[in-house]
């Protein structure tokens, strides 16, 4: 180091120490080993929920989730993804005509979003439950 450097260098030494800018530890600009260790939990963390969903996917995939109408005389069966399976349909049902029918097919298709909705937000919960995040819309 020549002597400009030595002035430089000796004069930010100053400023740092007389204005308590760099503590001990933190290095540049305060980002120290803590704060790496917490960027590495933070990774750590990201992982672990990464593989929960890839898991949470492929129990969604063969779940079947049952929505109800009539009293069970109409049946409609989704995947824990919403897709549609079957649909099942009483014979005591259809002679109460095409409307009815499709009120009761329609009511049974909403009791299974529902359902399926609300077991995809509780297995969320589950799986980012503890890890302090923020899940916007679960």
């Amino acid at each position: 180091m020549g002597p400009a450097t030595t002035i430089k260098t000796n004069h930010l030494y100053n400023y740092q120490t007389k204005h308590n800018i760099m503590t001990k530890g933190q290095g540049f600009g305060g980002f120290g080993l803590g704060k790496m260790k917490e960027l590495t939990e933070a990774f750590k963390k990201a992982q672990q929920v990464q593989e929960g969903a890839k898991r949470l996917q492929e129990e969604l995939e063969v779940m079947e989730i049952v929505g109800e109408a009539g009293g069970g005389l109409v049946k409609v069966i989704l995947t824990g993804n919403q897709e549609p399976l079957r649909v099942e349909i009483s014979p005591d049902v259809l002679s109460e005509g095409a409307e009815v029918l499709s009120d009761l097919v329609l009511a049974a298709t909403k009791d299974a979003y529902n359902k399926s909705t609300a077991t995809m937000r509780e297995r969320m919960e589950e799986l980012t439950g503890g890890l302090g995040l923020n899940m916007p819309g679960m």
